[in-house]
């Protein structure tokens, strides 16, 4: 019933969030990278809900897909409980009920609070609280898979048995569990994956059209949609909501790069929703009638939402209103919510003083995908104070990212201590110049550490890690909240209620994402100098191309009168294009 959803953000903020917001009908989701971590936070919520606890040792069979399912089963316990405690509740005595209610928004069933709240007997008071008792429904425990986090050996070097691959354990960890949720499959294509999710009766709807294990594709334009979704069709399977996110205003990796806006791809979303729902359902259909797979129900028409860079009720509205999304997410702004997600006092701090200089679209990550980075948090400054210490690199204690294998046998990862004192070394006897041996030091030592630091929100709030060094991959975003709310008063910014104190500077979503586009561009033509080729060159025109229809298309936008504060609006646009045309003179061209 709520419009917008809390996505995954990365391994430790929202690892419990379930137990803190699905109670009240509202989606989240869990990161299912890490099980050493899921297998710690499952011992310390089973500890403080007076649950058993079996530890599963990671030498046991199926090990990573087990902890994944008896994680995701207490949650799925624990908010079963809280519902039913929520539902006996009393309105009268400002029961959970009641918040339950008051923080939906404009609906049906808000409607029927509000004419419960002003019955004029008893007996009406009665029935339409009863009428709401019924109708409420807990929110859904979501998880997240990287597809392109699926390593086949682990860190001796070993292969692992078939289907035990990093995805598709946790896939199978997810299938086997008892939640009644969506697995969102982020971070591009996975064939093997795809593949794999047919073998589960959970992933097809019934004879109702009910499907208790539901798919998601993160995509960032309209034919990625449809490329996977017919991959998915041919298995008979059903994407029950494309959430499209905006490539580069948004948390964590950033897969943008290519001048794709949010704007005109979801103009081409809501212009080609039906064509799309009718070319997949007939791929579907005749798969699972040549399969013999005749007791499937039509499910439900396929949601499409949007996430990356909102920050208020205006910009939620025009994706709702203008576009026609059928739901939001709201990722790093709740960042600010302690009571929602996880942020140890330190890195709080940090956030909260962090203004846009501090928040880095850096190649900190070992997987080579661009990635935002507070500056300013304990794990980047740990890993300055090893360089200037002359220790640089991690220890790697978990491995997830290990996949370099130019100095190793066994696979390690390119942030580890092991790694950056070969390839150090390797640079050194290069005979490279001074400023070529810089530029190759800076790009060995600006690896770090995340799939394990990335966690520490979480061990040191949780208290499972009291030393742990926070990792902060909050999207660009979070440098105008200006300091920590509830879920309340979150929810009431979400719908308008409520204005929660944003910096003045902060500019419109659009705007900010076409300002990341273009210095994203700008760079690419600065390495475009000293790393010449056709393709690099056809990357940046069709990056400019898109930028400069993602401008006209927002200029039509503006004038339809659907932005708050259009002058402001038209000013930025205006700004960026005359940048953008002055980057053509700056870019080489292929003869």
């Amino acid at each position: 019933m709520h419009t917008f959803h809390i996505p995954v953000m990365a391994t430790g903020f929202t690892v419990d969030t379930p137990l803190k917001v699905a109670r009240f009908g509202i989606a989240s989701v869990v990161s299912m990278v890490d099980d050493i971590f899921l297998e710690q936070v499952r011992e310390k919520v089973a500890a403080n809900h007076n649950k058993s606890f079996i530890a599963i040792d990671a030498q046991e069979e199926d090990s990573r897909a087990r902890r994944i399912t008896a994680y995701l089963n207490l949650l799925h316990e624990l908010v079963g409980e809280q519902f039913e405690v929520l539902r006996k509740s009393s309105f009268e005595d400002q029961g959970e009920i009641v918040r339950y209610c008051e923080l939906l928004p404009e609906c049906d069933l808000r409607d029927i609070y509000q004419r419960m709240l002003k019955a004029d007997s008893d007996e009406e008071r009665a029935r339409l609280q009863n009428e709401i008792r019924a109708l409420i429904k807990p929110g859904p425990i979501d998880v997240n898979i990287m597809t392109k986090l699926d390593r086949d050996f682990d860190r001796r070097g070993v292969k692992y048995p078939e289907n035990s691959s990093d995805a598709l354990s946790g896939l199978r960890g997810f299938m086997n569990s008892d939640v009644n949720g969506a697995v969102i499959l982020s971070a591009g294509m996975n064939r093997r994956l795809f593949s794999y999710i047919a073998n589960f009766d959970a992933a097809y709807p019934d004879a109702n059209g009910n499907t208790r294990k539901r798919i998601i594709l993160k995509v960032s334009d309209y034919r990625s949609a449809l490329v996977q979704g017919k991959m998915f069709a041919k298995l008979g399977l059903h994407i029950a909501e494309y959430r499209v996110e905006s490539g580069l205003n948004c948390g964590g990796h950033a897969f943008g790069g290519k001048g794709q806006l949010m704007g005109p791809v979801l103009s081409e979303f809501r212009d080609n929703k039906q064509q799309l729902i009718d070319i997949l359902r007939e791929i579907r259909n005749k798969t699972n009638s040549t399969n013999g797979r005749t007791d499937c129900g039509e499910p439900p028409m396929p949601r499409i939402t949007a996430q990356g860079g909102i920050g208020n009720s205006q910009e939620d509205a025009l994706l709702r209103d203008h576009y026609a999304v059928d739901g939001t997410g709201w990722g790093s702004s709740f960042l600010f919510v302690p009571e929602v997600t996880n942020v140890d006092q330190y890195s709080m701090a940090k956030i909260i003083a962090a203004r846009s200089k501090d928040i880095s679209l850096s190649p900190s990550s070992p997987l080579g995908v661009p990635f935002w980075s507070l500056l300013t948090s304990a794990s980047e400054e740990q890993r300055r104070q090893k360089i200037s210490q002359g220790k640089p690199g991690s220890k790697c204690p978990k491995g997830f990212l290990a996949a370099d294998t130019e100095f190793t046998q066994s696979p390690i990862c390119t942030a580890s201590r092991a790694y950056q004192k070969r390839k150090l070394n390797q640079v050194g006897e290069a005979g490279l110049s001074e400023d070529e041996q810089r530029g190759a030091e800076q790009a060995v030592l600006e690896k770090a550490c995340i799939c394990h630091d990335l966690a520490g929100v979480a061990t040191l709030k949780l208290d499972i890690d009291p030393h742990a060094n926070a990792s902060i991959c909050c999207g660009p975003n979070a440098a105008y909240f200006e300091g920590t709310t509830t879920l309340k008063d979150m929810a009431s910014h979400i719908y308008g209620r409520l204005h929660l104190p944003i910096n003045s500077d902060r500019p419109h979503m659009f705007i900010n994402e076409l300002r990341l586009s273009l210095d994203f561009l700008r760079d690419d033509i600065v390495r475009c100098h000293s790393d010449f080729s056709e393709r690099m060159i056809k990357s940046i025109d069709d990056c400019r191309e898109n930028l400069e229809r993602g401008i006209e298309h927002y200029r039509e936008l503006a004038a339809t009168n659907l932005l708050e504060k259009r002058e402001l609006f038209m000013q930025g646009l205006e700004s960026i294009q005359r940048e953008l045309a002055a980057l053509k003179d700056k870019t080489p061209t292929f003869v």
